[in-house]
């Protein structure tokens, strides 16, 4: 398949790093011989301002954006906090993130909460704080012909998934346009990578679309509604909350993509249906009528 050319694509996985694959030899379904790649996943310890916050699993490809996008999600770190040093060190598997302001979460880190992630799939008790204040644009719309296009970039990409697996992959996009792609072990991973990553380079949400290759459940809403992007898509199905809470924050929620067939259960308002054949009949009568009306 024909590799899609994504000029603006800024961030994008390296396959092709050495770091985040390994070899292995074992045996096929015939008993042969055989060798492939394998994803690599290691420990990362993340702090903010001394204090120890969690141990993640990751492929460790962007350790600060993905430690930035985590206190973000879970409500540590606010739009409007200062950073003053993300330091990432190798060798110890630790990331220290830094703010301006004196930050204290011991009570916190008490109450946590089991979530439907994988990899390390835990959030905090008031991961939800703050989701129902959010707005999120109406103004947005998405054309199904921009959709279908965003979908085949997406999926032409060069990526870990392709070379080795066991990985998900998440997308920021504008129309049909990707414009930052990340992978982990861990939906919610990649997802952080690119709510850190959205911060530090002062990118905007409000005119934007995720993707996720992960199921579309109440993490993931949470997530999206957080960062300020209002379209969620995934190629994977949905759970009755992550439905309930999308509708709640008037979230367009689109799963199931796969080829030109989708699902939208929770913001249809914004979606456009011009590749539909019936839209543009409509299209160019309503054009047609208008034509004859000013001819008259």
């Amino acid at each position: 398949m024909a590799v899609m050319d994504t000029p603006d694509l800024q961030v994008r996985p390296d396959p092709a790093d050495p770091r985040l694959t390994r070899r292995v030899t074992g045996l096929d379904h015939t008993g042969a011989e055989v060798e492939t790649s394998v994803t690599m996943e290691r420990p990362l310890t993340l702090y903010l301002n001394g204090q120890e916050i969690v141990t993640m699993m990751t492929i460790l490809d962007r350790p600060e954006d993905l430690a930035v996008g985590y206190l973000l999600n879970q409500g540590m770190l606010r739009a409007e906090d200062r950073l003053t040093a993300v330091d990432y060190d190798d060798d110890l598997g630790v990331v220290v993130v830094r703010t301006e302001a004196r930050t204290d979460f011991e009570e916190k880190l008490k109450k946590k909460t089991l979530t439907s992630g994988c990899a390390q799939g835990t959030a905090f008790g008031d991961l939800m704080e703050g989701f129902a204040s959010v707005r999120l644009s109406t103004e947005v719309k998405l054309r199904t012909s921009d959709l279908y296009r965003l979908l085949h970039r997406i999926n032409t990409i060069p990526s870990l998934y392709l070379e080795a697996g066991a990985i998900h992959g998440c997308a920021l996009a504008a129309a049909d346009q990707p414009l930052c792609y990340m992978e982990d072990v861990g939906r919610h991973n990649a997802v952080d990578k690119i709510a850190g990553w959205m911060f530090r380079a002062g990118v905007s949400g409000a005119d934007k679309i995720f993707y996720t290759t992960g199921r579309l459940t109440s993490e993931m809403v949470i997530k999206t509604v957080r960062m300020g992007i209002p379209i969620l898509l995934s190629r994977s199905g949905f759970t009755a909350w992550g439905v309930e809470l999308a509708r709640e924050a008037n979230l367009t929620l689109i799963g199931r993509c796969k080829g030109k067939r989708f699902t939208v259960l929770a913001g249809e308002g914004r979606m456009v249906f011009d590749a539909d054949p019936r839209y543009v009949e409509e299209e160019s009568a309503k054009h047609w009528r208008k034509n004859s009306a000013e001819a008259e």
